[in-house]
């Protein structure tokens, strides 16, 4: 690792109107290794793990009256330390197994580290509820000529102080490491080390429990891998400037949603999730002119750590989430009502048994098949994962959220606002769909 300091630059957008620049100095990449030795060898990835192996970039501001950020880097660095000792796979490397599966080296050579100062206050960074890549990456380290996730070490962190006495924590991982809820897990774990406290969820690191079966026994379709053919060459809209736009559903448009939903008799009950898919789908859809028989599918994650049979452990280390999916012709989606998308997400649901989760383990197995996004809407849930509860000594954070949004077909549920109620919808569509899907979101 070089001993150059990077300096970065981005113009931004004030709330004024008026362009500032954000500059970010980054310092020498430093590697934290666990603070005890730790287990070697290769760490199993379960199936689950394997076919989500995308990098996350994630950002958290701190910011608190009674301290400034002096020692901010020094106190995040040395409970990282010590908290690798719990987490030990992730001081480790990615690597490719016999079987030609990812797996961790546990080689204890540490996670990436950087110290950063930037040129402004954090309130100017503007608006952070919206992913911006241009803006928010330069908070997050990158590793320098990295040309795949195996020269990518599973947990990258730098912390950049601010001249209002306020840091952002960035970090970039490696989702093959955990899933939402284990990741919260280990921010939460890496803020109470900061503050001396014992981890309140110690990590269960044993993966193998998600191990295949054998022989493997797949007794499901498993749709989330289906090709589907985009009739309605909505590839070449993408060809056309990408806009990315936040929209908030404050409890009582979400209230709404939901009585929309059940009010021609059909279903007895809609949770908040599902309504609000429902309709995004259906608003997205329009918004990219799909043909009436275009097949459009939706996935989404479901927790499957409550589902398992027996449930997993508290403190489960890795991906306890399996998707899901409902495929329809566009037509059928948009013509009936909306009581039908709805159902149609609350049987994706019901369909996640502990059957179906060893089911799609096995048919990983067997295909190493990724699930495809031809056509496809992938809806990932933040708003229920308590990332706002991180608390490294500073107090919670002010504001949290992603860098980017990792696939043009993914959409984003963030909690927000006052005592997260409300939900921020955040997505990328070509300009001329963006127009369409603005004009649905009136409700």
């Amino acid at each position: 690792m070089g001993a150059e300091i990077i300096e970065s630059c981005v113009i931004m957008e004030k709330s004024d109107g008026k362009l500032s620049q954000l500059s970010v100095k980054q310092g020498e990449p430093t590697l934290v290794c666990p603070a005890e030795e730790t287990e070697k060898g290769l760490y199993f990835l379960s199936n689950l793990d394997q076919n989500i192996a995308v990098i996350v970039r994630t950002i958290y501001c701190f910011k608190s009256d009674e301290k400034g950020n002096e020692n901010a880097g020094e106190v995040i660095k040395d409970a990282l330390r010590k908290v690798l000792f719990h987490y030990y796979p992730l001081a480790g490397r990615l690597t490719i197994s016999s079987e030609g599966k990812l797996i961790v080296d546990c080689t204890g050579e540490g996670a990436v580290f950087v110290e950063a100062e930037a040129n402004c206050k954090m309130e100017e960074i503007g608006d952070i509820t919206k992913p911006d890549p241009e803006t928010l990456g330069k908070l997050v380290y990158d590793i320098p000529g990295a040309k795949n996730i195996l020269e990518i070490p599973p947990l990258v962190a730098q912390v950049t102080k601010f001249q209002c006495g306020g840091f952002v924590l960035g970090l970039c991982m490696n989702h093959c490491m955990f899933d939402g809820i284990g990741a919260m897990e280990f921010v939460n774990s890496w803020g109470e080390t900061a503050r001396g406290l014992p981890l309140s969820i110690p990590p269960f690191s044993d993966r193998a429990i998600l191990k295949a079966q054998s022989p493997p026994k797949i007794e499901y379709l498993h749709q989330e891998f289906a090709e589907i053919e985009d009739k309605s060459s909505t590839g070449d809209l993408y060809k056309d400037e990408m806009f990315y736009r936040s929209f908030c559903f404050e409890p009582e448009k979400l209230e709404k949603l939901k009585k929309n939903a059940i009010e021609d008799g059909t279903l007895e009950k809609c949770t908040t999730f599902e309504a609000l898919s429902a309709f995004v789908w259906r608003a997205r859809t329009k918004a990219l002119n799909m043909l009436s028989d275009q097949q459009t599918k939706l996935l989404f994650a479901v927790d499957g750590r409550p589902k398992f049979n027996p449930p997993l452990p508290k403190g489960y280390f890795g991906n306890g989430i399996v998707l899901t999916n409902s495929i329809c012709q566009a037509g059928e989606l948009l013509d009936k009502p909306f009581s039908h998308a709805v159902g149609l997400i609350q049987d994706a649901i019901k369909m996640v048994t502990d059957g179906y989760m060893r089911s799609a383990i096995d048919y990983f197995e067997v295909t190493r098949a990724r699930p495809s996004l031809s056509s496809t809407l992938l809806i990932t849930t933040w708003s229920r994962l308590s990332f706002h509860t991180t608390d490294f000594g500073w107090g919670e954070p002010v504001l949290s959220g992603p860098v980017a949004l990792p696939e043009k077909e993914v959409i984003l549920f963030l909690s927000h606002g006052k005592e997260r109620k409300s939900i921020n919808v955040l997505l990328g569509l070509p300009a001329s769909a963006m127009k369409v899907f603005q004009e649905q979101m009136q409700i």
